[in-house]
């Protein structure tokens, strides 16, 4: 065999094998497309339905890394490839990534129990695997939590589902937890009652359950109330805050004296007292 016949030989071998590399970069590129307008179907007939956003994504997810598998196979196939051979290889391989990222199956495994028990949902605002803000996104192997600071922050499902999950949004209300720091000489009735009626004109405070405004504990400086008003999740900060300020203003309308705290310093016999600023300040 002479130089133009080896010439010959080598040039139709790459003229087929590129015409097969066209044909798989286009069948690539082809079925990829229809995969998202698929994709796309599928998530419109789910809607379509009221099927929760969060099993939507997770659902879709698997459908998603299917089709492409399938794909890849396919191509393989196209060039000739022994599509029994590269399943088994990609069973053995399987086993092997399975062995050494036996985390990422876990936290696979965690996302379908998440799925299946439904802790919560997409848009609910929760405490999960130390992160508190809102769902986002539950995914194959993360969830994505947007933190109140508006901080995207992603969290491996099996850390979450190990761990306690606090479902801030699954109760129709929740309660404001602040403290309120009396002097001694303030008569604890009335500052009750002024705070019950001011807490009660905040809006988006809830009438039933009532705030609760009770003596929670005496320190020295004198009594500590319990300030609680109640609202919907969507208005806690809100709430939160306001009652703060409506704390120190009913105080200082009030005329109430600030209180005092007295601290005995080691090593001496003297005793000082030392002002805080407003009886909102030890909330």
């Amino acid at each position: 065999m002479n130089f133009n016949e080896i010439s010959q030989v080598a040039i139709q071998l790459l003229t087929q094998f590129g015409l097969k590399l066209l044909g798989a970069i286009v069948l690539w590129i082809v079925a990829q497309r229809l995969i998202d307008f698929g994709l796309k179907l599928v998530r419109r007939a789910f809607r379509g339905q009221q099927v929760d956003p969060t099993l939507i994504n997770y659902l879709l997810n698997i459908i998603s890394v299917t089709l492409r598998i399938v794909l890849i196979v396919a191509i393989l196939g196209f060039f000739g490839i022994e599509t029994t051979s590269f399943a088994a290889l990609l069973a053995a391989a399987g086993i092997a990534i399975g062995a050494a990222w036996g985390g990422l199956l876990a936290n696979f495994a965690a996302g379908a129990f998440l799925i299946v028990f439904r802790p919560f949902k997409a848009g609910d605002f929760i405490t999960a695997g130390g992160v508190t803000g809102t769902v986002t996104e539950l995914g194959l192997f993360t969830t994505s939590i947007n933190t109140p600071d508006n901080v995207l922050t992603i969290v491996a499902n099996n850390k979450i589902f190990s761990d306690n999950i606090q479902n801030f949004s699954a109760n129709p209300y929740r309660r404001v937890d602040l403290l309120a720091q009396l002097h001694h000489d303030v008569g604890h009735n009335q500052a009750i009652a002024l705070l019950k009626a001011r807490i009660s004109q905040i809006p988006n405070v809830l009438e039933n359950p009532a705030p609760d405004v009770e003596i929670l504990d005496f320190n020295l400086a004198g009594p500590v109330l319990a300030v609680r008003p109640y609202c919907n999740n969507a208005h806690y900060w809100q709430v939160y805050f306001d009652t703060n300020k409506a704390i120190r203003e009913t105080f200082g309308e009030a005329g109430y004296p600030v209180p005092e705290y007295r601290y005995a310093f080691s090593g001496s016999q003297n005793r000082t007292d030392a002002l805080i600023g407003s009886p909102s300040d030890v909330t």
